[in-house]
């Protein structure tokens, strides 16, 4: 039996508005992340590990930034066939922007008439995880759903953070209700203290993927939502399927990361999935050489610590330190270093995510805070160290306490 004809569409027009300031001048699938990579790099990974070769990129907000990293680190070999192509809204049925993820898809019909694919695989691009497609693929075919959900286990206190599916006591592969951030969630029949959430991730049948989003875009109540308005659409005519996150093995995967699935939707979360790369045993693992991460940095130098002298000792510990870092004498713990960083004698960075082309003068002191790019820290300066000041200064401050400094501020007190 021939291999069904997969098309993979990347959702990446999101906004971001809780990661601001960090989505001020980027869309949210932009934004930096452990060091090297931009979020949207880690489900373009996943989708050609997964052996998907002819993909699509829904951009929209703010989409310069993307539409360079997608165009000028996502190239596949034209000779094959194979492509990974940014789309921004094109307004073909309408004077409007996408009108919500199903809108997206059903702007961009034409494409999937001209590729005939058999089956379209549909990811969000700001997520941090591994996962091979390929197997949601063949679980899907197996099935006999037209429209098949990712779904991963979470505690059933956070239910009212996500959108949950609700199972056939009799198959636990077949979705009875899809229900957005429920108050009254029922826990699974083999673990009553969880939940399958939704991932944002979807495989469909592309016949049945076009009539849904085309009646979905007749109906003016509709949010046009895949989550809120497709995936009740298919559990309606009783084609919906779930596939468990559990179920899937990617290769060089550890016990401990195997099932590790982050949205990095606000500061703190994006934080904590940064914090979480850097220990010894990290939660999510950077080094999978099985299931590479791939991204745009060539080029670059190596990190550099210099300067060894009493007091004045240039280095890092339990940190990520990118290319192109200069470490003169200055002292880095538990943080994550982008490329182009300077760092000079005397400072301390603390727990903190640092993006490119930051320069860190002397004595000054950074304390669970993320510095965007292009940011000058001058001397003696302290970041995440007094709340009241930070804000004065026009910082972002958490109620966890994490600050945050815009792109392209030069510090002046």
């Amino acid at each position: 039996m021939a291999a069904p004809r997969v098309l993979a569409i990347v959702l990446a027009g999101g906004e971001g508005k809780r990661l601001m300031p960090l989505t001020a001048h980027r869309a949210k699938p932009a934004v930096p992340f452990g060091g090297i990579y931009r979020l949207i790099d880690f489900a373009l990974s996943n989708v050609i590990n997964s052996r998907y070769l002819h993909v699509i990129v829904l951009t929209q907000y703010k989409s310069h930034s993307l539409d360079r990293h997608v165009s000028k680190t996502w190239r596949m070999s034209p000779l094959l066939g194979n492509y990974v192509a940014a789309v921004p809204a094109q307004q073909r049925v309408g004077k409007h922007w996408y009108l919500g993820s199903a809108d997206a898809i059903y702007q961009c019909l034409n494409i999937i008439e001209d590729e005939r694919p058999d089956i379209v695989v549909v990811v969000g691009a700001d997520h941090v995880y591994r996962m091979d497609f390929s197997q949601m693929v063949d679980a899907h075919i197996a099935s006999g759903a037209e429209f098949t959900v990712a779904a991963i286990r979470q505690p059933i206190e956070e239910a009212d953070q996500f959108g949950v599916i609700e199972t056939d006591p009799t198959d636990a592969t077949r979705i009875t209700a899809f229900r957005e951030k429920p108050t009254d969630p029922v826990g699974l029949a083999d673990s009553p203290g969880e939940i399958l959430a939704s991932m944002g991730n979807y495989v469909a049948d592309a016949d049945a993927l076009v009539k849904a989003v085309t009646a979905d875009a007749e109906n003016p109540d509709s949010r046009h939502d895949m989550g809120g308005d497709i995936a009740p659409y298919f559990v309606e005519r009783g084609t919906a399927g779930v596939y468990d996150f559990l179920r899937n093995d990617v290769a060089g995967s550890t016990p401990r990361d195997r099932d590790y699935w982050r949205d990095v939707g606000t500061i703190d979360a994006y934080y904590e999935a940064n914090i979480d790369l850097i220990s010894i045993e990290p939660v999510f693992n950077l080094y999978n050489h099985e299931w590479p991460l791939y991204t745009g940095y060539v080029g670059l130098p190596p990190a550099k610590f210099v300067h060894a002298g009493a007091g004045r000792l240039g280095h890092a510990a339990d940190s990520i330190v990118s290319p192109g870092v200069l470490v003169s004498g200055a002292t880095v713990s538990g943080s994550v270093l982008s490329p182009h960083i300077k760092a000079h004698s005397w400072a301390q960075i603390t727990d903190s995510v640092i993006m490119d082309d930051v320069e860190i003068n002397r004595y000054a002191q950074i304390h669970r805070a993320i510095l965007d790019k292009n940011v000058i820290v001058p001397e003696r300066a302290r970041i995440g160290l007094d709340r009241e000041h930070d804000l004065a200064r026009g910082f972002t401050v958490t109620e966890s306490g994490i600050t945050v400094v815009p792109k392209g501020t030069i510090i002046t007190d």
